[in-house]
């Protein structure tokens, strides 16, 4: 993988990434401050707001709100939902920016150089340290592993008939295996499918009966709890976020809280606080911690904490009425928030061009008219799309057509539509609102192409029904570079004019189009992107402009259309005119020969519209 898609890819992820690192660190501020008024309830409850806090690292919001897109209303108002809208982006979405380049062209040389390599110097360190947390503990991993191949079977004995009645008494169903170890480990539960009580060899001649219970008990309810199950995850969190202090920290949080949950169900079960105080204390005498989180053990947390919560006599608070309801309604709302963003972010994506109605640059249309195609005498004619002073016109063109030049996109960047969008097709003539026209650029022939465009989009939103949302996919495209010859393009002169209406580069500073044609494309005074647009719907695919060029030039584009080459442009006419000769220059050639540019295929990611939602068109 090259640097180079190296850093388009980290353009595109950058923001996602910190997106929801930003969410996953205020939904753990979120629980943090729930647990602040729960301090003095169960330890269960605080565990499991923590536990939350960490399994959302790896459940992005994102997949709500893509649930949220698919449930827009339809008929909601722009403006009733902008301001919410806004807010709740804001606020859940602050790394959300235009993708800006890494590279300065007024930056030194060197500077460049490490920018480019930036994010390759970034994706390295992510896996070193995801490596370096799998390596430490998959060699603790081993040394518990190497202590249970050198562990016996305990089939009987008082240690063995205690565990027996403390698992009815938890409602077990399935018995717990018991192991006798060698190692000095503590007494622990390795595993999760099948958990299996390690039990250090000679330990139980230094406990009573009573503190041997005591001590079983709490491993029976870490199984009864499935701690080891919600500490590998947790382990998985800190692996792949071991950048993120927070992590960590929730780790600590997690192994407090549930030996301290244990501690309050062994006392619940009439333990007595002296004598499991005293049996945690032996344990710490005789035995080492576990050096695994996933693993259960007895001596786990901060002990001095421990023994005055244990010895204390007051016992936990249950949720009343009103902390059930606080925790219900945190519950909804946190996951109810992310879907409505969705909701009111579809709905917005279809109402964008209304949403400007109220100002004094309204791009509405004042009617349309959508009629299903007819064939003349059985044969379809050629597509015809037109833009010009009087509006949009046209001809046998399916919804995708018309999408992607509303947009200003490939068919390539259209997906989730129904086979419809792309197979039926229509007649629709679009005549914009005399604000419209008012706005268009002087000289222009009529509206303007972005006026044109939102218009077409505010037709859409309100005939067909469409919402839609931008989704990034690695698609293939074509780059368009500089050839090895170097670029042959020659820069407009300043003060040349122009057919039409157009100005050179200091006078308008819109794409100076003259022409365009089959096999022809005749540019004056404009910059490459109408090169570009024209290319993608010559090829019926993406191309993206990777030349760095960014002057105004004249030049001439000369090709031979290929068979069935079809010349679908704004303005341009439909290639019914002229024919094929197979002994000119396909356009790779022409390009490369005439205007020292060549365009090569990749893959890269791109922003591709998504639809949510659309519906055949409504009456006239």
């Amino acid at each position: 993988m090259t640097p180079a898609h190296l850093s388009a890819m980290w353009r595109t992820i950058a923001p996602g990434l910190g997106n929801h690192l930003w969410q996953s660190t205020l939904f753990a501020a979120a629980a943090g401050l729930l647990i602040l008024i729960l301090r003095n309830n169960q330890a269960r409850i605080r565990y499991g707001l923590w536990l939350a806090a960490s399994v959302k690292f790896l459940i992005p919001f994102s997949l709500l709100v893509s649930m949220g897109n698919r449930l827009a209303w339809p008929h909601a108002a722009a403006g009733a939902n902008a301001g919410l809208y806004f807010a709740m982006e804001e606020v859940s979405q602050p790394f959300t920016q235009p993708p800006v380049s890494l590279i300065s062209s007024a930056a030194p040389t060197v500077s460049q150089s490490v920018l480019h390599l930036l994010p390759a110097i970034l994706a390295a360190t992510w896996i070193c340290g995801f490596a370096v947390v799998l390596f430490v503990w998959c060699a603790r991993w081993r040394q518990i592993s190497a202590a249970m191949r050198e562990s016996a079977p305990l089939l009987e004995g008082r240690e063995v008939d205690a565990l027996r009645r403390l698992e009815r008494v938890a409602g077990l169903r399935r018995p717990i295996d018991f192991v006798l170890s060698r190692a000095a480990l503590e007494p622990g539960i390795f595993g999760i499918a099948r958990p299996v009580l390690i039990w250090p060899e000679g330990i139980s001649k230094h406990l009573e009966d009573a503190h041997l219970e005591a001590i079983l008990a709490h491993e029976v309810w870490h199984v009864r709890r499935q701690d080891n199950l919600a500490a590998a995850i947790h382990m998985m969190v800190e692996a792949a976020f071991w950048f993120h202090p927070l992590v960590w920290w929730l780790g600590a949080r997690l192994v407090e809280e549930r030996e301290r949950a244990c501690d309050e169900q062994v006392l619940e079960m009439g333990g007595e606080r002296q004598v499991y105080a005293e049996s945690i204390l032996k344990v710490c005498e005789f035995c080492v911690g576990s050096p695994l989180a996933c693993v259960s053990g007895v001596t786990g947390s901060d002990l001095k904490k421990r023994m005055v919560s244990i010895m204390t006599e007051r016992i936990a608070r249950k949720l009343d009425l009103g902390r059930k309801l606080l925790l219900s309604t945190a519950v909804l709302v946190t996951l109810s928030s992310p879907i409505v963003l969705g909701m009111l972010n579809a709905t917005q994506g279809r109402a964008q061009a209304q949403s400007a109605s109220t100002g004094t640059n309204a791009p509405l249309y004042k009617s349309a008219s959508i009629k299903p195609h007819k064939s003349v005498n059985g044969a379809d004619r050629p597509v015809g799309i037109m833009f010009g002073p009087d509006g949009f016109n046209a001809r046998g063109a399916t919804l995708q057509t018309i999408i992607g030049t509303a947009y200003g996109v490939q068919p390539d960047l259209i997906s989730g539509a129904p086979d419809w969008v792309s197979s039926e097709k229509y007649d629709i003539v679009v005549k914009p609102s005399d604000s419209s026209s008012e706005d268009a650029p002087k000289g222009a022939g009529g509206i303007g192409i972005q006026q044109l465009r939102l218009m077409l989009q505010a037709l859409l939103a309100d005939r067909f029904q469409m919402t839609l949302h931008r989704q990034t996919k690695d698609i293939q495209v074509y780059e368009l570079v500089v050839a090895e010859g170097g670029s042959k393009l020659q820069e407009a002169k300043p003060g040349d004019s122009y057919a039409n209406g157009f100005k050179g580069p200091n006078g308008h500073t819109g794409t100076g189009l003259l022409q365009m044609g089959p096999g022809e494309l005749i540019d004056q005074g404009a910059t490459l992107q109408p090169l570009v647009e024209q290319l993608s719907w010559q090829l019926h695919q993406t191309v993206v402009d990777k030349t760095g060029l960014t002057g105004n030039y004249d030049f001439t584009l000369r090709w031979t259309p290929g068979q069935g080459e079809g010349f679908k442009s704004m303005g341009g006419r439909p290639d019914s005119v002229g024919s094929a000769d197979s002994s000119g220059p396909t356009i790779f050639m022409a390009l490369q020969d005439q205007l020292g540019l060549k365009l090569e295929p990749q893959t890269a990611p791109m922003q591709v519209l998504v639809i949510d939602h659309v519906e055949r068109p409504t009456e006239n």
